[in-house]
């Protein structure tokens, strides 16, 4: 297909397991020596059977006391997801938009959409007071309600029709947006989101997501 003339689509990732690697909750519990507990709430939560307000906040409590600068050691080990720059690379190139919407947090994600180049990006905010974590959560929680509004709100200010809207998650908070979206592709995802999807990509990269867009081969 030639990239003029291709139809423009907004493309929202979620960040942990999809956008990259890592959970980076999990990399920050290291820090606070409760990986495995965090590591526990997490997986429940991608599954859905709990409530992921409710299970952010008991994540984030394990936290607190850790030292601000944890938010650069931590920054250092993630891992983008093979075929990030690929996928961004090639999504503006056919005149579209990327968009990140995250449980996780803006102190580590900001750096990293910024180096990737992406267009939005929405996430939670760690409270820290007097250099350290207090173990809160600053305003809303972005929960799978928000993370549809977002998709939407971003649809609407880029001129971009639900229809050509493009959700990639792979857990229970991610189905709200991927039923908001016009197509919603389950990445490396929970079997719940699989049996929702539109599409699954099994094969962990995001250039993946490009033949189903028309934007290679």
């Amino acid at each position: 297909m030639n990239l003029a003339t291709a139809p423009r689509f907004l493309v929202v990732l979620d960040a942990d397991s999809t956008l990259i690697r890592d959970e980076v909750i999990e990399l920050l519990a290291d820090a606070a020596g409760s990986r495995e507990l965090v590591a526990d709430l997490t997986e429940r939560a991608m599954r859905g059977e709990f409530d992921f307000a409710q299970s952010l906040r008991e994540r984030v409590l394990t936290l607190a006391g850790l030292p601000e600068s944890v938010f650069t050691e931590v920054g250092r080990r993630i891992r983008p997801t093979e075929g990030v720059h690929e996928l961004i690379a090639g999504i503006h190139a056919g005149g579209g938009v990327v968009g990140v919407v995250s449980g996780g947090f803006h102190e580590l994600l900001d750096p990293l959409a910024a180096d990737l180049g992406v267009d939005h990006l929405r996430a939670n905010r760690l409270e820290v007071e007097a250099g350290r974590l207090t173990g809160r959560v600053l305003g809303p929680i972005i929960d799978a309600k928000a993370k549809a509004v977002a998709l939407c709100e971003w649809a609407a200010v880029d001129h971009i029709a639900l229809s050509q809207t493009v959700a990639v998650g792979d857990g229970a908070n991610d189905l709200l947006m991927m039923n908001a979206a016009g197509l919603a592709v389950a990445f490396n995802a929970k079997p719940r989101v699989q049996r929702e999807a539109d599409l699954i990509i099994d094969h962990c990269n995001l250039s993946q997501v490009l033949p189903l867009l028309g934007l290679r081969g």
